[in-house]
């Protein structure tokens, strides 16, 4: 018999939510924490000793604890991870122009080798001489490596003779594609791959934490961790594969919408401090996007929710254009630590630096912004440039503005990498700032944020007028065009799954029209053919105003603040596979994407030992991620044209699938 209760996770940009949850009583208790970035640890930590408290529920009664997280797919829209090292074999530098590769790779090392497959299987002879020659000083500038090997779907041979040297000499983690993905498209797997290698150390820092949290507590429930099609998976699964929890708590948030709505087919668009995620949900379930989940502009071979992930939440820059004769106020992409949450934590670093910028005579090119160190770990700040490095060890744990800290123009570039590296958090005005303003949030400082909204008003538009008549004008402002952009990017997801993304919505005339109630003999009306479901904490605030613009239901349910954790203890283990049987010549099988490639001279040999092997790996991984009464699904894909009179098996992709409820404590 199972324990009672499941202790549901997420860890957000800004906060982490706690729930303790029963399948027969449902909702126990939930609670809240700042993510703290620094140390995963203090804010996990606070969230389930919140929850535990206000539940009463004794810590040996957890069966099952279950994590969502959006910090891999935060990292990602925000530009930010670990730096890696791309190993590329049989590859040239002509392919990291196929699938944005040279522009993810950025300023990475990458290395080539000599070698790699055919589309069957053969290969050619690797050379690991250039990776030697160089692994010793790579290892002391980047955090982890990523080896991506021609056709290696087909024979993973020469990425684990890589992996197995580069882990050798350097004891850094390595990623390599076939683990990934069993696609062909090498530069897009090669892609996926580095991005997974940038995630490892933060998705193991937060399972890290998590672990030391129960595990102190007394908890000796199995952690699991929701995937980014909603699935759960083990936390040693994901700390290997960590590219496979962009879209986690976006995920999680969709399971968590059907099980406190009911709404079967809706739109779902969470809010958060960093992006809004929004999916539609088809008949009870997500639509999966089996392309690969598309994430900070990049297409990834992870298969996730058909989620749209955009830079808008409570936490984004508040960018003023001052170029036209009307000021423009735009929202993100990039999270910004809010005034008010800055000086919550550093009062006497914040306030007395904005008071000192008002009494200025003039307004100053960084007033209201201020730059504090992260806490990660310092091997994080491994191969940082001379500037870089000046400029970073100048920072601390206390906020300096920026008016101190910039002397030159090209310093703020260096502070941008900075950024980009999840080194530096730079604080300023938000939307949660002029939420406290308005009397519509108040957990942090109401002053800091009057203090930077009151800067923020002496700026002039285009025509010399300040940009707002009072602190009250702007921050009503800011919360409009926070519902406005939050408008625009629900039509762009909705568009697309109705094949019209070529239509931006924030350009198109007649969709301002038509949300503007435009009067005229052509009138224009949109609207959502289902409910419009909101989630996150300030979604009550938001989606009411939202819905009324897209003539759509509202609703937000009453725990929509903790929707993702809640999903991420009712979701299921889902594990899949898919192998493949080709045929390069008469009377030749070859069987792969298991990693290895066997070789049949008989094609119903060949189709039975696929046949049996996907059923056994499905059930396998499914049982090591902690699953139970296991269902399998089975499928295939026939290629076999009729050659002179028969039929000739060219391509058979086989399918299996294992699904099953996670494993509680008490059935260990």
């Amino acid at each position: 018999m199972s324990a009672d209760f499941m202790l549901g996770i997420d860890t957000g940009g800004t906060y982490t939510d706690a729930v303790i949850y029963s399948d027969t009583s449902g909702l126990i208790a939930k609670a809240k924490a700042l993510t703290s970035r620094h140390d995963l640890a203090v804010g996990i930590g606070e969230a389930l000793e919140n929850v535990l408290q206000t539940s009463g529920i004794a810590p040996s009664s957890i069966g099952l604890v279950s994590l969502s997280t959006t910090l891999a797919t935060n990292a990602l829209v925000e530009g930010q991870g670990g730096r890696a090292a791309l190993v590329m074999i049989g590859f040239g530098p002509e392919d990291l122009k196929r699938d944005g590769l040279f522009e993810a790779l950025g300023s990475d090392p990458v290395v080539f080798l000599a070698g790699g497959h055919d589309v069957h299987g053969n290969e050619t002879p690797l050379d690991l001489d250039a990776l030697e020659a160089v692994l010793d000083d790579l290892s002391q500038t980047v955090s982890s490596f990523a080896v991506a090997g021609y056709f290696a779907v087909r024979n993973p041979s020469h990425e684990i003779r890589a992996r197995d040297l580069i882990r050798a000499r350097s004891g850094l983690p390595v990623t390599c594609s076939h683990e990934l993905s069993s696609k062909l498209g090498g530069p897009r797997r090669a892609l996926t791959t580095l991005l997974n290698a940038r995630l490892v150390s933060m998705i193991d820092r937060l399972i890290g934490s998590a672990e030391r949290y129960l595990r102190n507590r007394g908890i000796k429930a199995p952690l699991m961790v929701v995937r980014g099609d909603g699935a759960l998976i083990s936390s040693d699964e994901a700390r290997l594969r960590p590219i496979e929890t962009i879209l986690s708590g976006p995920a999680a948030s969709l399971v968590g919408a059907r099980h406190l709505t009911g709404h079967a087919n809706a739109v779902v668009s969470d809010i958060g401090g960093t992006t809004t995620d929004v999916a539609v949900m088809e008949d009870g379930l997500p639509r999966l996007d089996r392309d690969g989940a598309v994430v900070g502009g990049y297409r990834t071979m992870v298969e996730a929710v058909a989620m749209r992930t955009f830079g808008l939440g409570g936490d984004s820059e508040v960018r003023f254009d001052d170029r036209g004769l009307k000021g423009r106020i735009e929202l993100g992409p990039r999270r910004l630590v809010p005034l008010s949450l800055a000086a919550s934590l550093h009062e006497t670093s914040v306030l007395p630096h904005l008071e000192r910028q008002l009494r200025n005579a003039h307004n100053g090119r960084y007033d209201g912004r201020f730059a504090v160190r992260t806490g990660v770990p310092d091997s994080l700040a491994a191969g940082l440039q001379v500037q870089e490095a000046s400029l970073f060890a100048r920072l601390g744990a206390e906020p300096l503005p920026l008016d101190q800290l910039i002397t030159v123009t090209q310093q703020v570039a260096t502070l941008d990498r900075l950024v980009a590296r999840g080194l530096v958090h730079i604080c300023g005005l938000t939307p949660s700032d002029a939420m406290h303003v308005l009397g519509r949030q108040s957990q942090w400082s109401r002053q800091a944020a009057d203090l930077g909204l009151q800067l923020a008003i002496r700026r002039k538009d285009g025509s010399g007028r300040p940009i707002a008549s009072s602190a009250e004008d702007l921050a009503e402002r800011i919360a409009d065009r926070l519902s406005r952009q939050s408008v625009e990017v629900i039509l762009a997801s909705t568009l697309a799954e109705d094949g019209l993304s070529d239509i931006d919505p924030a350009k198109s005339i007649l969709i301002e029209q038509a949300l503007s109630r435009s009067e005229g003999i052509t009138r224009f009306r949109l609207s959502l053919d289902r409910p419009l479901i909101g989630l996150g904490a300030s979604a009550g605030v938001y989606y009411p105003a939202i819905a009324a613009m897209l003539s759509a239901e509202c609703s937000v349910p009453a725990d929509a603040d903790v929707a993702n954790a809640i999903g991420a203890v009712v979701g299921q283990v889902r594990c899949s596979v898919s192998l493949l049987v080709t045929s390069p010549e008469e009377g030749l099988y070859i069987l792969s994407g298991d990693g290895a490639t066997r070789r049949f001279a008989d094609e119903g040999l060949a189709l039975d030992t696929a046949r049996a092997r996907a059923r056994e790996l499905a059930i396998e991984r499914a049982e090591a991620s902690g699953a139970v009464d296991l269902s399998l699904s089975f499928s295939e894909q026939m290629e076999a044209p009729e050659i002179e009179g028969r039929k000739r098996l060219i391509e058979a992709r086989i399918f299996a699938t294992a699904s099953g409820r996670p494993r509680h404590a008490r059935e260990e």
